[in-house]
């Protein structure tokens, strides 16, 4: 996913502030589901199912400045029972040189939304989410680049 840094994205030192850094590694996360015909909202034989975050972590090496160009990169880091792993990396080009600005990681938890009151019971990952997330290429996040 290509994004590039908006002014509403920066803070007063003019570099984007690190809430977004976790914003985009939701949208990401959204189009990689979607181009693979899931969602983190969708309804199964067993009900509403959803997504909700139990952990998440960014760490950042350089800053991102308005108008920078940012590639985000996603990887299926582990699929468990319950949950899945989702590991980020945000690469820029700056004089030339390609380097990785920050990389985050996004623990999501399968739970099925109970229509009456709305509680969340975890579940196991439907075998349909599974199947589709299991038959892709695995992508290993590149180590270079700063």
């Amino acid at each position: 996913m290509i994004r590039k840094v908006e002014f509403a994205d920066t803070d007063m030192a003019g570099i984007m502030h690190f809430a977004h850094f976790y914003r985009w590694m939701e949208v990401c996360e959204h189009e990689f589901l979607r181009s693979v015909g899931l969602s983190v909202h969708m309804k199964t034989e067993e009900g509403q199912i959803g997504w909700p975050r139990v952990n998440t972590s960014c760490h950042f090496k350089r800053p991102l400045r308005f108008e920078d160009e940012v590639e985000i990169r996603l990887r299926v880091r582990e699929m468990r029972d319950r949950s899945i792993v989702y590991a980020f990396e945000f690469w820029k080009e700056e004089n030339g040189e390609r380097f990785r600005a920050a990389a985050g990681e996004t623990v999501a938890a399968c739970v099925r939304f109970d229509p009456a009151t709305h509680a969340m019971s975890p579940v196991a990952i439907p075998e349909a989410f599974r199947e589709k997330i299991q038959a892709l290429p695995g992508e290993q996040p590149s180590e270079g680049g700063g």
